[in-house]
């Protein structure tokens, strides 16, 4: 009888939340208190945020989506509208050391969920804006200074280290490919959607302060003379958080669902801003009228509102009956060419 590898490791299904609010043109991600043997805001690797979470229990919960929105009002009091599964994150060292081989392995089904209430009561949660923990991402006001200052150069010379092996050679034009398709670099243009693509080259080239903690080769160990590159988050919930962020700029594109975050009623502006919020670009006023108007995705209320502070405004509300008449209703931002200076 071959001997046991060692004692048979649980797995336990837990449910992560990604749920995003925008306030005063900011999307807001809720985080929760972390845990405190861990220590404060990072320490050597030890980040403090984490996204909402709670374990699956199949006698309470008859989906996972019952689960997560009954534990997510449970400890929020926040009663989630817009919900969809994103992914499930397995990784090995997720929620507990490698050493530790009594330790269960959490599997995570990660959920996005959009709300346009932020009453969440969970003692210790707040309201963080997402750009954050990725500040390379916000666009709106022209392309980030960390693109080009900091990440570019520390990701060519992660790109250049190679040995001269052959095949370590083909590694390099891989690993410069990656930099120039997430980056839009020489040449490429950017594409706002490869949010996860962003964090997980960040990731595999040791420059982020979660692949020093989980042990990555080349990872760079923290100090005053390492560049934050954006703020940490425990376990792998800036990997969920990208994966959130990459879905909701996707799905803007195809289906409406800027509208659960709108209010029930809103100007074309509001809307406008709303979207650059979202996707961390700056649109062609005209042309996003224009665009909206044709999709045939809002109606006129009749109705004027001066509380932008500006001219009176025609107020409009989202046109539901556009989901049965077309299978993908959406704001089909097309690239254009002024798409490389930030404008779509």
């Amino acid at each position: 009888m071959a001997e046991s590898a060692g004692p048979l490791k649980r797995i336990t299904i837990g449910l992560n939340a990604a749920i995003v609010s925008v306030v005063e043109n900011a999307p807001q991600i809720l985080t929760v208190p972390h845990d405190k043997e861990t220590g404060e805001d990072g320490g050597e690797g030890a980040p403090g945020d984490t996204l909402p979470f709670g374990p699956f229990d199949p006698l309470s919960h008859r989906t996972l989506e019952q689960g997560l929105r009954a534990w997510v009002e449970e400890q929020t009091r926040l009663r989630l509208g817009y919900v969809e599964q994103l992914y499930t994150f397995g990784d090995r060292g997720r929620h507990a050391a490698e050493e530790d081989p009594s330790a269960d392995h959490v599997v995570s089904v990660g959920y996005l969920a959009l709300t346009r209430g932020q009453s969440a009561e969970m003692s210790g949660a707040k309201w963080s804006p997402w750009y954050q923990y990725f500040p390379w991402e916000d666009w709106r006001e022209g392309k980030p200074a960390i693109i080009d200052k900091v990440l570019v150069p520390l990701l060519r010379e992660w790109a250049a280290q190679t040995g001269g092996a052959s095949a370590e050679e083909i590694e390099r034009g891989r690993r410069l490919d990656r930099l120039r398709l997430c980056f839009g670099i020489d040449g490429v243009a950017w594409d706002e959607e490869k949010v996860l693509e962003r964090y997980e080259l960040l990731y595999s080239s040791g420059l982020v302060i979660e692949a020093y903690r989980d042990g990555r080769p080349q990872a760079r160990k923290p100090d005053s003379l390492t560049p934050q590159l954006g703020r940490a988050m425990q376990f792998d919930h800036r990997r969920i958080l990208a994966t959130a962020m990459g879905r909701v700029r996707a799905k803007l594109k195809y289906r409406p669902v800027i509208f659960e975050l709108m209010p029930e009623t809103f100007t074309l502006f509001e809307l406008q801003q709303m979207t650059e919020a979202l996707l961390g670009l700056h649109v062609h006023k005209q042309n996003f009228r224009r665009l909206v108007e044709k999709a045939g995705l809002v109606e006129r209320t009749g109705r004027i509102t001066t509380r932008t502070g500006g001219r009176p405004a025609e107020q409009f509300r989202f046109r539901r009956e556009i989901l049965n008449e077309r299978p993908a209703p959406g704001l089909k931002l097309a690239p254009s060419r002024s798409r490389v200076n930030n404008r779509v």
